[in-house]
């Protein structure tokens, strides 16, 4: 009983990180998954009570929060907690994340780094490919039945030779590069500055970069400037034999006017991993063959979580433990939130 009450006791005086939302990484691993002996979670989403009574009435413990893309982060959270040091982020993305409000109150930000890069980019090119030969399509063709009744399938497009124009050059950006350049692609890009040292062609605007490219891949973070980038403008400009490929987030696409190109045929076809509106998608993309779906989860493999769980224990570990964060976000010159 002694011992039992003493865990109880040093359980209690761990410090708290708030959660307000479970990650995806609850629903596919546990709640289990990202715990440490040296930090306990505060779980708002168990709590009968609303979030904001709930912040309050806790208030003075929480330290941390472990934050990702479905529960944002907002100056009304953050003025809620007066002993919030860091927040830490599952995501790549920060869009979810109030930085100007953690800038000025000087908490720290943590987030997934580049570790979900590769995995994004292989899935880029997985899109690309399946958009252009028509395999997703083609697999639905043979299943029905048709392949005896209608015959030969009809023709899909190679990769090798394209000109690919890349909006945002960032680390996944550079990573889809590398290997595209791979197949024979020729690469250019948009970026907010040119990249001194990349060998590839730089546009200062997204229109002029489409206008040059036979796949368009986004690849950008959400921020007030990039919403709707690729409006009606960027979409005639890439055209009716133009692709474009989205594993970035949502709304950096006007979805209403993607729908309208793809129904009409004003541009050849899209691969997206994300959507405006998620969990919800368009109907009228559903009967189309041009168009390659999944469901926001382009860096969703075993070995990203794996390396994902040691980054977000690590970064909390470190910080309780007064060492220096991991993957640490410099919140000079960000761009805004978005959430």
């Amino acid at each position: 009983m002694a011992a039992e009450n003493q865990s109880q006791t040093s359980q209690s005086d761990l410090p708290c990180v708030l959660i307000l939302k479970p990650p995806p990484s609850f629903a596919l691993f546990g709640d289990h998954f990202l715990d440490s002996p040296k930090f306990q979670y505060l779980k708002a989403y168990e709590s009968p009570l609303p979030l904001s009574q709930f912040l309050h009435t806790h208030a003075q413990s929480v330290q941390a929060i472990l934050s990702s893309g479905g529960a944002p982060v907002t100056a009304d959270t953050i003025r809620l907690l007066p002993r919030l040091d860091l927040v830490v982020t599952t995501s790549q993305g920060l869009n979810h994340i109030d930085l100007s409000e953690c800038r000025c109150r000087g908490i720290a930000v943590a987030s997934a780094g580049t570790i979900f890069s590769a995995d994004c980019a292989d899935s880029v090119v997985g899109l690309l490919i399946d958009v252009l030969r028509k395999i997703s399509a083609a697999n639905r063709y043979v299943k029905q039945g048709l392949w005896s009744s209608q015959g030969v399938y009809p023709l899909g497009y190679k990769l090798g030779g394209k000109r690919v124009g890349i909006v945002g050059l960032g680390s996944i950006g550079t990573e889809v590069a590398k290997r595209l350049e791979a197949f024979g692609c020729s690469i250019s890009y948009n970026s907010r500055t040119k990249k001194p040292l990349a060998p590839y062609t730089f546009y200062p605007n997204v229109v002029q970069l489409a206008a040059n490219c036979d796949a368009l891949i986004i690849c950008c973070a959400l921020t007030d400037e990039t919403h709707h980038l690729i409006n009606k403008e960027v979409l005639s400009a890439l055209g009716k034999d133009g692709v474009i490929i989205n594993i970035a987030r949502g709304p950096i696409i006007d979805e209403k006017e993607l729908v309208r190109c793809l129904v009409k045929g004003e541009i050849r076809g899209a691969g997206l991993d994300v959507f405006e509106h998620e969990p919800d998608v368009p109907v009228e993309l559903f009967e189309l063959d041009n168009v390659v779906m999944s469901p926001h989860n382009a860096v969703f493999t075993w070995e990203s979580f794996e390396d994902l769980c040691k980054l977000v224990v690590g970064n909390f570990e470190a910080f309780f433990s007064n060492e220096p964060l991991l993957s640490p976000v410099a919140l000079d010159h960000l761009p805004q939130f978005s959430g």
